[in-house]
């Protein structure tokens, strides 16, 4: 049986995940997915999907001289770890272009960088204004910076993305000019290539329990929207949140709660939200290591004493006739 490209991802129905009130020109894409490795098997689809294919084409000359720019200059800004200090270093990144994930993106960047003490030490991939846009590209390069600065038997990655998904990884477009899947086996093979140990990761995509299985393990805490066969909701292009997304980020981690307190929170809004949308329930997923403890509470115990205030319009204005 042969398979175009762009038909796993459509037959992988790609829905999303969303935050604050930001000036952003949506970027929209148009197209669908290209037709390429037409003639693959089946079985040779799933391979190349799970290297984390990319596609770019078309692109301007001058916008990838800016942008390239606006990475170096983003990736030179990260400060180097604290000796003595369990840091933690965030990455936040939109990959597709609709702007519900850049708004989320910025949004949680913020809530994170001030929640685990990161100023200095965060990341914002995203089509926002000054940040570099978010690619599988800059997002590997931006890992890659991250473990040339921490140090990797203390501190700690907290990767927040956001975008639509498949059954086969997170998948996006960027307007008609990118295209990328990144999965389970790409993420995975990039952090244990760099070394990066402990793991806060929030996946914010349709399927993205599909990583669950992947990405679990002793020194990891791994948060995602949804579990493999099950989309989440919230991701249209004008929303400022993802359920997931305002329910984790806009509510609970804004509080200076554990952790655990945290998830525990954002899955009853999520299932009420869903509930009252008689939407049928995304199930998050969660899987958190017995060695997490080690790292999270040093992080935990510099939390800010109050919480900040909701931002953006709450994703369930989305359900309002």
């Amino acid at each position: 049986m042969r398979f175009a490209f762009h038909a796993w991802v459509a037959a992988a129905a790609l829905l999303g995940a969303a935050p604050a009130s930001t000036q952003i020109v949506q970027v929209a894409h148009t197209k669908e997915w290209p037709q390429i490795l037409a003639s693959a098997s089946q079985s040779e689809m799933a391979a190349a999907l799970a290297l984390g294919p990319q596609l770019e084409r078309g692109r301007p000359a001058t916008w990838l001289l800016q942008d390239r720019r606006k990475l170096a200059r983003a990736l030179d800004a990260l400060q180097p770890q604290r000796a003595g200090t369990v840091d933690a270093y965030v990455v936040s990144i939109a990959l597709d272009s609709d702007p519900v994930f850049g708004r989320e993106a910025r949004e949680t960047a913020k809530v994170l960088s001030r929640r685990y003490d990161a100023a200095g030490r965060t990341l914002l991939l995203a089509r926002n204004g000054d940040a570099p846009a978010g690619s599988l590209e800059a997002l590997t390069l931006g890992l890659a910076r991250v473990a040339e600065l921490m140090d990797k038997k203390q501190d700690v990655l907290v990767l927040y993305v956001t975008s639509h998904g498949a059954k086969v990884g997170i998948a996006y477009h960027d307007g008609d000019e990118g295209y990328g899947i990144l999965s389970p086996d790409r993420l995975a093979g990039i952090l244990d290539e760099l070394g990066i140990r402990n793991r806060l990761l929030i996946l914010s995509a349709c399927y993205s329990g599909v990583f669950v299985p992947v990405l679990s393990n002793h020194e990891t805490a791994l948060f995602t929207a949804a579990s493999s066969d099950r989309t989440s909701f919230g991701c249209r292009a004008e929303n400022d949140w993802t359920f997931f997304g305002d329910a984790l980020i806009n509510h609970a981690l804004r509080k200076p709660q554990p952790l655990g307190d945290a998830l525990i929170e954002a899955r009853a809004l999520i299932s009420d939200w869903e509930t009252s949308g008689r939407l049928p329930s995304s199930n998050p997923q969660a899987t958190v290591g017995e060695g997490v403890e080690a790292w999270l509470d040093p992080l935990e115990a510099r939390m800010p004493k109050t919480a900040t205030p909701r931002v953006g319009a709450p994703a369930t204005d989305a359900l309002k006739p």
